[in-house]
């Protein structure tokens, strides 16, 4: 009897469940939850995949004669033709590639250029600081189109020196978010932990602050990529895009003098151009909506 009294009296070893992570809640709200962010993320998963699939789309050359010139739209074309007799769904097919891999190339610069800048100095204190803000200003002051047009006209047309002026000049507001985020985090609890720890500043840096900054960079990439995309097709539409790479800017420029008796040259390049920048604005909001759900309903223990 004093045994079962004893054993019944002694408490069972406490059993701490953690709830399951949200993820799926966040993508539910924030990306499947509004008919926004739907249209956004169809729009940039067909832009992917006609970039992906162009050979295949439109296996035949983008600047090769395919028929009579200045056809309407039809079965056999169903974006017309060009003065030229080009086939104007081929060259916004191949010009989708183009804008896409200009696009990527961007990003990747600006982001590696605007995560490294913001996060050395937010994490530093002092002259580095104040220096690195001081070039993160300058250069966000200057005038991106502007530069492109200088330097292409200087140098010449080519998708290289595209990506590079606009890689090396579209970082600054990537910057500034990145190093507001880590001056946040930077006196975590768990940050000092790291370091009371004896863990390096590097690894604290690279380990600790940088996962916590990352979901604020996809926003503004995929916001910046946006920007991106109209600023080549603006390029390449006042001549200064590669004339040997079809693209957007370079059918709207070629339809300028027929925009009376061909509409369909200028529309369905125009059109490209709005659903991509569309598509990629919806996206860059939804994920917005969903980092915010995922930090409104962090995981927790359970009774």
């Amino acid at each position: 009897m004093r045994g079962s009294i004893l054993a019944s009296a002694t408490p069972e070893p406490a059993t701490v469940r953690l709830a399951v992570p949200r993820p799926l809640v966040g993508v539910s709200r924030g990306v499947l939850g509004t008919p926004a962010a739907l249209v956004g993320l169809a729009l940039s998963l067909v832009l992917v995949g006609v970039a992906a699939l162009a050979g295949q789309l439109a296996p035949d050359d983008p600047f090769r004669s395919v028929g009579l010139p200045l056809t309407p739209p039809s079965l056999v074309h169903p974006m017309g033709t060009d003065d030229l007799g080009r086939d104007v769904l081929a060259g916004v097919i191949h010009g989708t590639r183009t804008s896409l891999v200009v696009t990527l190339a961007v990003t990747v610069v600006a982001t590696l250029v605007g995560v490294t800048v913001g996060a050395l100095s937010g994490f530093s204190a002092g002259a580095l600081d104040d220096g690195l803000m001081r070039l993160t200003e300058f250069v966000q002051v200057i005038p991106r189109f502007f530069l492109a047009v200088v330097v292409i006209a200087l140098f010449g047309a080519g998708t290289d020196r595209l990506v590079l002026v606009l890689g090396l000049t579209s970082w600054p507001h990537l910057a500034r978010v990145v190093r507001a985020e880590t001056l946040a985090l930077r006196t975590r609890a768990f940050v000092e932990a790291a370091r009371s720890l004896g863990a390096p500043e590097s690894r604290i840096l690279l380990r600790h602050v940088l996962p916590g900054v990352l979901p604020a960079v996809v926003v503004i990439v995929s916001l910046n990529a946006a920007g991106v995309i109209v600023l080549e097709s603006s390029l390449a539409f006042i001549g200064l895009g590669d004339p040997h790479v079809m693209s957007w800017g370079y059918l709207a420029n070629n339809a300028q003098r027929f925009l009376r008796v061909a509409w369909w040259m200028a529309t369905f390049p125009g059109a490209a151009i709005a659903l991509a920048v569309l598509g990629l604005n919806l996206l860059g909001d939804a994920v917005n909506d969903l980092l915010r759900v995922t930090a409104r309903y962090p995981p927790r223990p359970l009774p």
